[in-house]
């Protein structure tokens, strides 16, 4: 295996650590980074995607007590609560997901729209941020399936890139009335079965992808992505204790001018544009 696809397969396995669970858009990241690095072809598309994986089991790793608890106590009202909002939040992004994935890869994987993704994504944090009222629900345990379902509408819209995911289910909880750590938390559960689920879609899909020499350059991000996440898992869980997610809307919006500059005045070339 090439020195340069290991460094790579490393670069993007940290830049999708530590992405993944920001309200910045992990995969708009990939994408600029992939293009970057003249790694956007379908294969390096489904290398992005397989590496997911490994950043929602450091979630899982990060949460494996909770997780335990409500799976060995699904007789418990509280846990069955757990569960359906899960069910529900996951809903919209999956069905909508499965309908729209191969439109959103062909037209919208790429540098310029994921550039106008994250300046607009950046520009409706800062109004949230101004609007949104005293939570109403301060722990997961406490939201309802009306909570869930804002969560999960907010969700349906991270499938296009560079919106984010896990900025669009925080942002939806604090405008659902849920606290700073329940909103994150929460999208941090969700995560689980939503990542899950897109990764196995994608792996079936594009299977015919993957061969053996895959595998190491796989093994390689995979871990990177891993250990990345869950340092950017608990720094985020201590960021929210005491701050709001500005800082992250402003550089949502410098990165998003950034990319449209370099595109305008061919700084650099872009593949996939």
């Amino acid at each position: 295996m090439e020195l340069s696809v290991v460094l790579k397969a490393l670069v993007l396995g940290v830049v999708e650590g530590l992405t993944e669970f920001l309200p910045v858009s992990s995969t708009g990241h990939l994408v600029v980074v992939g293009s970057l690095l003249d790694w956007n072809n379908e294969k390096g598309k489904l290398f992005e995607i397989v590496i997911q994986l490994a950043a929602i089991l450091a979630v899982c790793w990060e949460f494996r007590q909770r997780l335990w608890k409500v799976a060995s106590s699904l007789g418990n009202p509280v846990s069955q609560r757990f569960v359906l909002n899960l069910a529900i939040a996951f809903l919209p992004a999956a069905l909508l997901g499965v309908a729209f994935a191969d439109a959103i890869k062909r037209y919208l994987f790429a540098p310029v729209p994921v550039a106008l993704a994250f300046i607009v994504g950046g520009i409706l944090i800062l109004i949230i941020e101004r609007t949104v009222g005293r939570p109403r629900v301060a722990e997961v345990d406490g939201m309802r399936s009306n909570h869930a379902l804002a969560v999960g509408a907010a969700q349906a819209l991270s499938l296009v890139p560079g919106t984010s995911r896990s900025g669009a289910t925080i942002m939806g909880g604090l405008l659902a009335g849920l606290s700073r750590r329940a909103a994150t938390e929460f999208s941090f559960f969700l995560a689980i079965p939503t990542m899950f689920a897109a990764t196995g879609y994608s792996l079936f899909k594009a299977r015919h992808l993957l061969n053996g020499d895959d595998l190491a350059v796989i093994g390689i991000g995979s871990v990177a992505s891993f250990i990345s996440a869950a340092f950017a898992v608990k720094g985020l869980l201590r960021y929210v204790s005491g701050h709001d997610f500005r800082v992250f809307a402003w550089y949502r919006i410098a990165f998003g001018l950034l990319i449209l500059a370099s595109w305008h005045f061919q700084w650099i070339v872009w593949q996939g544009d």
